[in-house]
């Protein structure tokens, strides 16, 4: 049967109209491509000699050296200091073995800090870069003079390269969190190199990442790639491109440093008046004692200290009393580490908060000030200890919104509650009475019950045993009296010093109850907080000692790193700051919150050294006078 002309007629407009409708919609997405292009092509590009995260940069385009340089200082002589423990590797980035002191510092990135701004960089390999205000990608201008220490030059293959190894043979945490956010490295050119970021995360800090990337010789890795893998310790360092290199070395004993003649940087703004040393010696002892003894004999010649007990007591010795040697202590702005004695989190026993506060009761900090530490220490109480990022009092403006936001995943209680601090315990005794009864009461709150033996143990008779692991001597007389104290309280507390290399292998794999340990926090926070706090890599983040992860820190983290002021970044931290406070997942100790510093008279240093480096190893430089005069006398070999 045939179809009416009149049904056909209707099909055919239909049909037309159809067509007319889809060239609409087609010339409409064009359209939008081509505006979309458009705003692409019209946004700015920023090109700069220089990146700072917040604000301005200190130092303009141009600028002749970093006002907390001495441009004249001397070049020649000597740096050398004690280290404690062993090294088995030059290699730091593997798992295994112990990396040898300085084992990085042959490397150079694209980008280097400034020792007088937060989160401010200037091209150091990198001339120049590129971005646009979106932050989406940056390209990056090498200085083509860079070479390496065999002279050959550094490239964007090489940067491109770099990246690339650090994700597939470097550390979990970082190549996990990094392969996200940076799903592309390319280079542009011999020189020029173009680094694209994930649009699904923020952008703040990654210019500033992909900057701070150590940069390593192509060619020196794959001339044979079995033997000279990133994931697996060697004793051949490679080749990299900064001022020095390995000299010699002494299994256990010694590393020493020397300035590469055909240093390339020399001359350049971001590197006038540093690296004064012609070379660097480290010498390895065995314990604190020892390299205290090495130090005066003059084995070596400068020591940060870090022991309490010495800095009191053991600089009373001929040299120092003569003026030989110098003691002096220097100011540090930076944000004090927030070490203590952490939790394990995965530890079943940990699991109540209740035991956590217990123990953090148990811990008398006054007491161990004065009869210990001979008071020379404050108690710390945040994570962002002494600085604006400190949270403090009761959750107020937008810090408290931004708490509200995080709805029920956030303890109701932080709301109203003030910030919790560290708890005051009494100096006259070693275990504070209100504080233990407190702790006890805790404990039997959590189900701990004390047993005829004075033991505590739960509803299966589980003990509550806690382990304490550390391979420093100068701790025993710090951890000992805690442990005392738990015992006090009916806890199974020991304490257990192991040697370095078991005690790296057991924090690598997490293998402890508690042990000395903490978080070292910036300024200015960003994406390294996810290897720190993050839920993703909390299992095995070895920049995450406790596991401590959960529902009311990931947003806060995503908070940070999407900040656009130092306004909404300060909220965001403080209220991370009284998160992680009020989880109890360490027990707070102290800080100090400048540099103790001894050295033989043979040093010297800027006038305006900068409040976020000592810079001994950097900016200071030797006397060639002095260091003779006391070669003279006999009081120096």
């Amino acid at each position: 049967m045939s179809t009416p002309r009149s049904v056909v007629r209707a099909r055919v407009i239909d049909n037309r109209a159809r067509q007319r409708a889809l060239s609409v919609m087609v010339m409409g997405l064009i359209l939008a491509l081509g505006f979309a292009s458009f705003l692409q092509a019209e946004e700015k590009i920023i090109t700069s000699h220089g990146f700072s995260e917040f604000g301005d940069l200190k130092y303009p385009a141009g600028f002749a050296h970093f006002d907390y340089v001495n441009p004249d200082a001397p070049r020649g002589g000597q740096l050398s200091y004690g280290a404690q423990g062993t090294f088995d590797s030059f290699n730091p980035y593997t798992r295994k073995g112990r990396g040898a002191a300085r084992s990085t510092e042959h490397f150079e990135s694209l980008l280097t800090p400034s020792y007088d701004e937060a989160a401010s960089y200037y091209g150091l390999v990198a001339e120049s870069l590129e971005y646009p205000e979106s932050q989406d990608w940056v390209i990056f201008n090498m200085r083509p003079e860079a070479v390496f220490s065999d002279g050959s030059p550094v490239t964007a293959d090489d940067v491109v390269f770099s990246h690339n190894l650090l994700l597939d043979q470097g550390l979990k945490s970082y190549a996990d969190a990094v392969r996200k956010r940076i799903p592309k490295a390319e280079a542009l050119g011999p020189h020029r190199v173009k680094f694209y970021f994930s649009p699904d995360f923020p952008k703040r800090a990654m210019i500033s990442q992909v900057g701070g990337t150590p940069i390593y010789s192509k060619a020196w890795f794959e001339a044979d790639p079995e033997n000279r893998r990133l994931d697996e310790p060697r004793l051949d360092p490679g080749i990299g491109s900064g001022p020095y290199m390995l000299d010699s070395y002494d299994i256990n004993r010694r590393v020493v440093y020397k300035r590469n003649p055909d240093y390339w940087g020399d001359n350049i703004n971001v590197n006038v008046g540093r690296h004064n040393y012609d070379s660097i010696r480290i010498e390895y002892f065995t314990d604190s004692v020892a390299a205290m003894e090495g130090f005066k004999s003059g084995a070596f010649t400068l020591r940060q200290e870090n022991n309490s007990k010495s800095w009191a007591t053991a600089y009373d010795f001929p040299a120092l009393h003569a003026g030989n040697v110098v003691k002096g202590d220097f100011f540090d702005g930076d944000v004090p580490g927030a070490s203590g004695f952490v939790f394990n989190l995965d530890r079943p026993q940990f699991q109540d908060i209740q035991v956590r506060a217990a123990m953090q009761l148990a811990y008398n900090f006054e007491w161990t000030n004065e009869s210990l530490q001979y008071g020379l220490f404050q108690q710390r109480h945040s994570f962002w200890q002494g600085s604006e990022l400190q949270a403090t009092g009761v959750p107020e403006g937008r810090e408290l919104e931004v708490l509200q936001s995080l709805g029920d995943a956030l303890d109701p209680a932080i709301l109203t509650e003030e910030a919790i601090t560290a708890h005051e315990s009494s100096s006259k005794r070693q275990n504070d009475r209100r504080n233990i009864r407190k702790a006890m009461k805790l404990l039997d709150a959590a189900g701990w019950a004390v047993g005829d033996d004075g033991i505590r143990r739960n509803a299966d008779g589980q003990t509550l045993s806690v382990e304490f692991l550390s391979d420093q001597p100068t701790l025993d007389r710090i951890i000992q009296p805690y442990v005392d104290n738990l015992v006090v309280m009916g806890v199974d507390a020991k304490y257990n010093r192991i040697d370095n290399a078991q005690f790296t292998a057991r924090r690598r794999d997490r293998d402890f109850d508690m042990m000395v340990a903490g978080y070292r926090n910036s300024l200015q926070p960003s994406t390294g907080l996810y290897q720190k706090f993050g839920e993703e890599a909390a299992s095995y983040s070895l920049f995450n000692p406790t596991g401590v992860h959960g529902p009311d820190i990931e947003p806060l983290i995503d908070n940070i790193v999407q900040a656009k002021t130092t306004e909404e970044l300060y909220a965001n931290v403080r209220a991370l700051d009284r998160v992680l406070l009020s989880k109890r997942i360490m027990v707070p100790t102290w800080y100090l919150g400048k540099y103790w510093v001894a050295y033989w008279d043979m040093y010297s240093f800027p006038d305006n050294l900068p409040p976020y480096a000592l810079g001994f190893d950097d900016l200071w430089w030797i006397d060639e006078d002095r260091a003779a005069a006391l070669i003279t006398s006999g009081v120096l070999r």
